[in-house]
């Protein structure tokens, strides 16, 4: 797949690998959308029908005031609602390890849009083996900022385990960037086990086997 890099800004730097990744004109559904930001950038950027879920009243204010159509629900209870292949994308960023139930939400995903962006934090990467390692507590870095008792993290997992999820659900990977703190794509992309020991985040591209065009 050929991507159009655009302008670094300030943007969050998955948000701009999964603009990346979305066709101009398309239908996106951003699951957990947070204050927007995904959502107004793939408006502006790639001219895109959005609409988002996101499960905090307070932020979904902000996207309303902000002329976003963004509705208060859960991704773990509200997305069964939605009807198959609503949207041409399903998008749910650095939010999958947070939800109760991330097998159910992805077969969602995948049942709703006809592709699924789904962006992480790789609980894979060496500096937090490392600090397992040498600590033998919860590692705490710029991506996983909280403590354990803090976080909302329920379900971390690495590059090889989502990797094993998406096998589970029968998805096909059409995509798949692992990056760093800075954004910056490693280029070991034929290398899942280097993918899983360098890269902090990731970002994939996925299609049902069903679906694929």
């Amino acid at each position: 797949m050929i991507h159009r890099k655009l302008a670094p800004g300030t943007a969050r730097a998955d948000h701009l690998l999964i603009a990346e990744m979305v066709a101009p004109g398309s239908r996106v559904l951003d699951v957990g959308c947070g204050d927007g930001a995904l959502l107004k950038l793939l408006i502006e950027e790639k001219n895109v029908d959005g609409r988002g879920i996101e499960i905090s009243r307070e932020k979904v204010n902000a996207c309303v005031a902000r002329g976003l159509s963004v509705i208060q629900g859960d991704a773990d209870q509200d997305l069964s609602s939605y009807p198959d292949g609503g949207f041409d994308y399903a998008v749910l960023s650095l939010t999958i390890q947070a939800t109760r139930k991330p097998r159910v939400v992805l077969e969602n995903l995948l049942r709703i849009g006809h592709k699924a962006i789904v962006s992480f934090p790789n609980f894979g990467h060496w500096k937090i083996r490392a600090g397992l390692l040498l600590t033998g507590r919860m590692p705490r870095t710029p991506n996983l900022p909280e403590a354990w008792f803090e976080s909302q993290d329920s379900h971390l997992c690495t590059i090889k385990d989502f990797s094993d999820l998406v096998r589970l659900v029968d998805a096909e990977v059409e995509d798949a960037v692992a990056f760093n703190s800075r954004g910056q794509r490693l280029a070991i992309k034929n290398s899942l086990s280097l993918q899983n020991l360098l890269g902090e985040k990731a970002v994939f591209l996925l299609a049902p086997r069903s679906k694929r065009r």
